[in-house]
């Protein structure tokens, strides 16, 4: 990957002039290498002749000239030019010749293009969505879902072994509240029309039993053909109730109290989870004898530990925030390292109609479900809008800008790009073009999207590492933005026949980077609007 790549030459240049004595010794630093804010400085830039400056007791313009000059010894072709300016930053221009070799590169790439492998088959545990079955799934669920579901995309381009998991919490309370609510006593909870269909369903006078089964209808004619319809599909399914069944439950209690973890005060069992960095220690079995969900967590925790995983990744909702020291300290204290437990907690999810906020709430059985949402704007369009967003912000969902099929909407624009590379693609289906005259991609547009493409590797790995899922979206609104502007720049289908070859193995490259990145995305790629 170039970022790397050129961090590499960096570090050869210093320690060349260590060598020379050109300077002093001193401790590498890490080399950061990023995109300059402003074009004009350059394509990739890095502060290290500042950082070494406190080392060497120079001025680090003065350095930063001296590194250049190793560097263009070392890679005379990478670059157009390489500037220092203040207070120390060393900025490189990519050369035209190196933009064209990676044209090439990806073309052959193909769908291959954008993969990594620094996972190197590590296994992930992503697990999301795992909403109570007491209801259909609604916007905030679809939030997670979505980016839970890229995120995992992500880390298999990126050479993990990932398992999309979803955890049933088919026991306890809810689901009790559940068969009070089908029961339609007084103990009722959930409204809406989909429990009075479960009312035709299910009957008994044991809410337990009625919960049970209602959470069986709901999962199975509710929730699974919703997740169908996002495009999502597991690979595991574990069952809170089963847990229990198969005693994990009652051996993880067993091992915490051996362990001597767990304590007795006002007649309730804790668990020690202070000693492991969280605020307090917490109950696992109330005064009265019930377990709480926490309990079983612990279990599943362990049953996640059991099957081998190096990294847990949990996608909650904004109501589990003051969950997130407890179950890290449980990880601790079942010998799991807690940078290995990663947390991704989902803000709420705002609709708007026309201006105006659309008020949900499951309980009070006012909400917009996922398949209603979809059936309304479609599946790329959702997935799209759900994934625009930092997971740690607020999310307004405008329904008039996701129904728009014009530019306005950033799906129809990326697209769009897409479809118009495939009509021009399909007007010279005749011609042998890939690969030839690359030479002559030398137009400012034809440069600025050389640029762009070769960025899209860079983006996998960032989000490999940090699981920022909006990197996507913005690094497609910009690639499809950059071939627009080519489009309305340079002709492709030019009476200049090696222009015009040139410039069709340019779009080539293009379609498969906006292909591949709309395929992370879950988002279909149209060859015809």
């Amino acid at each position: 990957m170039l970022r790397e790549e050129i961090a590499k030459i960096v570090q050869k240049s210093l320690k060349n002039l260590q060598e020379k004595e050109v300077f002093l010794k001193f401790p590498f630093p890490e080399i950061d290498i990023g995109h300059p804010k402003e074009g004009t400085h350059g394509d990739y830039a890095t502060n290290v002749a500042f950082q070494i400056s406190r080392y060497l007791k120079k001025n680090p313009l003065e350095i930063g000239e001296t590194i250049k000059l190793a560097i263009l010894k070392i890679e005379p072709n990478l670059f157009e030019k390489i500037e220092v300016i203040k207070p120390g930053f060393i900025n490189f221009f990519l050369s035209p010749k190196y933009l064209q070799l990676r044209v090439k590169e990806i073309l052959n790439e193909g769908e291959r293009f954008g993969k990594v492998n620094i996972g190197k088959s590590e296994k992930v545990n992503l697990e999301f969505i795992s909403a109570n079955p007491t209801g259909p799934l609604t916007l905030g669920n679809g939030r997670g879902g979505f980016c839970g579901d890229v995120l995992a995309n992500i880390l298999e381009k990126s050479g993990f072994k990932v398992i999309r998991e979803y955890y049933i919490n088919d026991k306890g309370g809810q689901i009790r509240a559940l068969g009070h609510s089908v029961m339609g006593d007084e103990l009722a909870v959930y409204k809406g029309d989909y429990i009075e269909e479960l009312k035709k369903k299910v009957k008994g006078d044991n809410p337990d039993e009625v919960g049970q089964e209602a959470a069986r209808i709901i999962l199975e004619e509710m929730i699974k053909p919703t997740l169908k319809k996002m495009g999502i599909e597991y690979d595991v399914w574990t069952s809170e109730k089963k847990l229990y069944e198969d005693k994990e439950v009652e051996k993880i209690l067993s091992f915490l109290k051996k362990k001597k973890l767990t304590f007795e005060k006002e007649g309730a069992l804790w668990f020690a989870s202070s000693k492991f960095g969280d605020d307090k220690d917490r109950v696992l079995i109330t005064a009265d004898g019930e377990s709480v969900y926490f309990l079983s967590d612990i279990a599943y925790l362990k049953n996640k530990l059991d099957r081998g995983f190096n990294k847990l990744i949990f996608f909650w909702g904004a109501d589990h925030h003051g969950y997130i020291g407890r179950i890290i300290a449980a990880a601790e204290a079942l010998g799991f390292s807690r940078e290995k437990v990663k947390i991704i907690i989902m803000q709420l999810v705002k609709l708007f109609k026309e201006g105006k906020e659309v008020r949900m709430s499951k309980r009070a059985g006012v909400y917009v479900t996922l398949n209603e949402l979809i059936d309304e704007v479609g599946l790329d369009v959702a997935r799209f809008f759900f994934l625009e967003r930092a997971p740690g912000s607020h999310l307004n969902f405008d329904l008039d800008l996701a129904r728009e099929r014009s530019e306005k909407n950033p799906v129809y624009y990326i697209q769009y790009a897409h479809a118009r590379i495939c009509s021009i693609l399909r007007k010279a289906e005749n011609l042998e073009f890939r690969n030839k005259n690359l030479e002559l991609l030398k137009h400012p547009s034809e440069l600025a999207l050389m640029k762009e493409l070769i960025i899209l590797p860079e983006i996998v790995v960032d989000t490999a590492k940090d699981y920022q899922i909006q990197r996507l979206p913005q690094y497609a609104k910009d690639l499809a933005a950059f071939f627009h502007q080519f489009y309305r720049d340079c002709q492709v289908l030019t009476d200049n026949k090696e222009l015009k070859e040139a410039r069709l193995s340019l779009i080539t490259a293009t379609q498969i980077a906006l292909k591949n990145t709309l395929g992370l995305m879950g988002i279909s790629a149209p060859e015809k609007m």
